[in-house]
């Protein structure tokens, strides 16, 4: 199965989590992208949805379904999104799309987690994949060296010549080369550097649940 497939897979199962009469959250990116064409299947199922970007956001609209800001919502069962990266006890890498925020702010609200990738993303230590950590744009180069000191190698990161802007307004710095053996306890360290949003750990608060596409199918992880 090509990548695409097993993210086709997971997205499909994914639906079984959608609580009928009720708004769901939904992420960003590919994989995600693939669950929102999913739920446009059964979106009279539903009220609505809580996006955790722009992009997501107009995908949602352009199937018509109603998207509800995060001020007007108290509660959502369920918040469905993908990962960069996660381990065997739900904490993960996430930012790969730069919404890492607002994925961060949606996901709070949401009583459960399921996380849908393919079975690449699934490894023993985080870090692999270069840790994303937003940014306030005058505290780029004093948290690029808070960073450095941690470990690792800290990068602005670019689009078409120029720093790419996320939808806060703010930049995004990838670290690179990292081991992370105690992502809860490295969370907490990156968010009290001066000038950063938030990192691209979600360890303190990882996914409940894991739909993993395989070759054998998808297999469900349960945190």
């Amino acid at each position: 199965m090509t990548q695409d497939e097993l993210k086709l897979a997971v997205a499909q199962a994914a639906i079984a989590y959608v609580v009928e009469g009720e708004i769901v959250g939904v992420g960003t990116g590919s994989t995600a992208n693939f669950f929102i064409d999913e739920l446009a299947k059964i979106k009279h199922k539903i009220r609505g949805a809580v996006a955790s970007s722009e992009a997501t956001a107009s995908r949602l609209r352009g199937h018509g379904i109603e998207v509800f800001d995060l001020n007007d919502v108290n509660a959502m069962p369920v918040y469905i999104d993908g990962a960069d990266e996660i381990t065997a006890s739900g904490a993960m890498i996430k930012g790969g799309g730069a919404a890492l925020t607002r994925e961060k702010i949606v996901a709070s609200v949401a009583k459960s987690f399921v996380c849908i990738a393919d079975g690449s993303k699934l490894v023993n230590f985080l870090g692999k994949f270069p840790l994303p950590v937003e940014v306030i744009p005058m505290a780029r180069e004093s948290v690029i060296r808070a960073l450095n000191v941690i470990g690792g190698d800290a990068k602005l990161r670019m689009k078409d010549g120029a720093a790419l802007l996320t939808d806060n307004g703010n930049i995004i710095v990838d670290v690179h080369g990292l081991q992370i053996v105690d992502p809860v306890s490295l969370e907490a360290q990156i968010n009290n550097i001066v000038g950063v949003v938030t990192v691209g750990l979600f360890a303190a608060q990882g996914a409940t649940v894991c739909l993993l596409g395989t070759v054998d199918g998808v297999k469900t992880l349960q945190f």
